[in-house]
């Protein structure tokens, strides 16, 4: 049976990037995002390229019953998942007593829900192999949640402590459960009001970037992955810094400039 890695979020951003670079080593992809004419069009591009196997699910995950619905499908077609990448997400940005509840209602679907029933669905079918791997992709506010971003901050946390904890439990099963942070990336992910922050001063990383250090701990790694050294030196900042330092200093960041 051929083997195939699923990727969520795969028509844009660190996504698309991934789908691509892992074509390139010549790995068989199930590919998931929201739109099929894109899916459509990645898969005739990555065939084509590489001459692998490229199966897509045009599906909106933050939809309740979307995950469930996504798994049958991927059974239904005996496809074998070898390697899941949760990296479906989304953002938004402004006062939580102004932002959208429906918006931060769908949030926590598509960043937490969603990605908890595919992990544990798919981890299922792994441990009865005793093999494969599961990453999640998590934020660098994961470490340093930022006001204004209140309601993501929080969901990318959750993803942190689930996947460190699901990774603990799944230990000597043969899966590996293993997390990835960006911090700013240069995507379509922003929303409006985020790129007139001043997190946006210092410049954006490319998704290629994020995408490749992604492709090679997805492969090759485990635990937690921060991209990139100053990511990784900021999410030190709360364990010497005072928390209510801390929070004026991220509340700036923040902040429209």
């Amino acid at each position: 049976m051929k083997e195939y890695i699923l990727l969520t979020g795969a028509s844009s951003g660190i996504g698309y990037e991934m789908a691509n670079q892992l074509a390139k080593k010549a790995l068989n992809l199930i590919l998931v995002a929201r739109t099929e004419s894109k899916l459509k069009q990645m898969q005739a591009d990555l065939t084509k390229r590489y001459g692998i196997l490229v199966q897509y699910f045009a599906a909106d995950l933050s939809d309740v019953s979307a995950a469930k619905d996504l798994y049958k499908r991927v059974k239904d077609e005996n496809l074998l998942v070898t390697h899941l990448v949760n990296n479906a997400g989304v953002g938004n940005y402004g006062n939580f007593t102004e932002t959208s509840l429906e918006e931060e209602l769908n949030m926590i679907q598509l960043n937490i829900s969603s990605l908890v029933a595919l992990s544990k669905l798919f981890a299922q079918d792994m441990v009865k192999r005793k093999s494969g791997k599961i990453m999640n992709i998590s934020s660098l506010v994961a470490f340093l949640p930022m006001p204004y971003f209140s309601v993501y901050s929080a969901t990318k946390a959750f993803v942190k402590a689930f996947s460190e904890t699901l990774a603990a439990e799944l230990e000597g099963t043969g899966v590996i459960v293993s997390s990835l942070y960006p911090g700013t990336v240069d995507t379509g992910f922003t929303t409006p009001g985020m790129q007139s922050t001043n997190l946006h001063k210092t410049k954006p990383m490319h998704a290629k970037v994020v995408a490749a250090q992604g492709v090679e701990h997805l492969l090759h790694g485990k635990g937690k992955k921060l991209v990139g050294f100053q990511n990784w030196f900021n999410s030190k900042l709360p364990s010497f810094v005072p928390d209510s330092i801390m929070m004026k200093i991220k509340k700036n960041l923040a902040s429209q400039a």
